[in-house]
């Protein structure tokens, strides 16, 4: 299927376009009848500014502390309604469902199994499930799943030790392992530095290091995480398009910005989607990864952050094409897969 392009002339079709999505949280990439069958099944009720929230499909919040803490309550509301294994592993194939149906050839998804242990038996088994729920979806899809173990910033540093240890211990190459370790929840808490540790057990076990940055805090924020965690990828990063020198020193390094324009808007870090900096990232030559980071509360999956690459920063197809590239060549696919997929988006692009 073919649709008209921004400039009026036949485009390619975007959910034919092979594609990574590498930043998606687990909690978030639920959907909204989802939603609503577990809170029913846990008996919960779920908070109005939820509903609403799920309901208008694009939630508009400040970029400021009263902003998160209306969006992390929103969060908070929706996690709880996942308390058993059969919830935990509805998630994992309903991403998995959700990504295949858009194009994703590889999906990361990002985990902290702290939020479910209480119910099945301890951060362990919480883990366990997600990582074998990854395993049979991504027989069932066709789509690679990695799985990135994710610590919070809102508690203590040795947490994330704990998990760092964690995913160790449950690292692989092969569908649904362990890929990567990061670090997420609202950028102004915690202390960068104290978070080194944990990311340099990851490192040692040759582990992904993606944590979040640049997107509440600007390009200082992001200097910061880049020295004291060593990214291979940043979540968000969009912030360092306001410091030339910092963007060229990510670009040289060759660190992987996940930007995530839905969720830029809704947490009021730029009033539209036009002011997004992506195509002045791409032009300094970052390597860039869509992602629909909690498509539940910000109202849209990974398709359309490409559709707004499209009719809103106007890329044409093979701007489009290389976005996909930049998705695959950052992601923790083997090379075999890298290959075929890259191969795959040339064939898209000649067609």
């Amino acid at each position: 299927m073919r649709e008209l392009s921004y400039s009026g002339t036949v485009a390619r079709d975007l959910r034919a376009l092979p594609k990574a999505h590498l930043h998606l949280h687990f909690t978030g990439s639920m959907n909204a009848h989802t939603l609503s069958d577990l809170a029913t099944e846990a008996g919960v009720q779920l908070p109005e500014t939820l509903r609403e929230a799920v309901a208008a499909d694009a939630l508009r919040l400040p970029a400021n502390e009263r902003g998160w803490f209306r969006f992390q309550r929103m969060y908070d509301a929706a996690r709880a309604v996942v308390r058993s294994e059969a919830a935990m592993r509805r998630l994992v194939h309903e991403a998995a469902r959700a990504d295949a149906d858009e194009g994703s050839r590889r999906l990361e998804i990002q985990v902290d199994p702290t939020s479910y242990a209480p119910f099945v038996g301890g951060i362990t088994p919480a883990l366990e499930i997600v990582t074998d729920a990854a395993r049979e979806a991504s027989a069932i899809t066709g789509v690679e799943i990695g799985v990135i173990v994710a610590s919070s910033r809102t508690r203590h540093p040795l947490d994330a030790r704990t998990l760092a240890r964690l995913a160790v211990r449950h690292a692989g190459d092969g569908p649904g392992e362990v890929i990567g370790f990061g670090l997420s929840n609202d950028e102004r808490r915690g202390t960068t530095s104290e978070f080194g540790p944990a990311f340099r057990i990851a490192a040692r076990a040759g582990l992904l290091l993606a944590p979040h940055g640049g997107e509440l805090l600007g390009p200082d924020h992001v200097a910061e995480v880049v020295a004291h965690l060593h990214p291979d990828r940043l979540g968000h990063g969009v912030r360092a398009a306001e410091d030339p020198a910092l963007l060229d020193r990510i670009v040289a390094d060759g660190i992987g910005l996940e930007v995530c324009p839905a969720s830029n808007v809704s947490l009021g870090v730029f009033s539209t989607a036009e002011q997004v900096p992506l195509r002045r990232l791409l032009t300094a030559g970052a390597n860039i990864a869509l992602g629909a980071d909690d498509p539940l509360l910000f109202g849209s999956r990974l398709l359309a952050q490409y559709e707004t690459a499209r009719h809103v920063h106007g890329l044409t197809d093979a701007e489009l094409a290389e976005l996909a590239r930049g998705s695959i060549r950052a992601s923790r696919a083997s090379q075999t897969s890298r290959t075929a997929m890259l191969a795959d988006v040339d064939a898209w692009l000649a067609a």
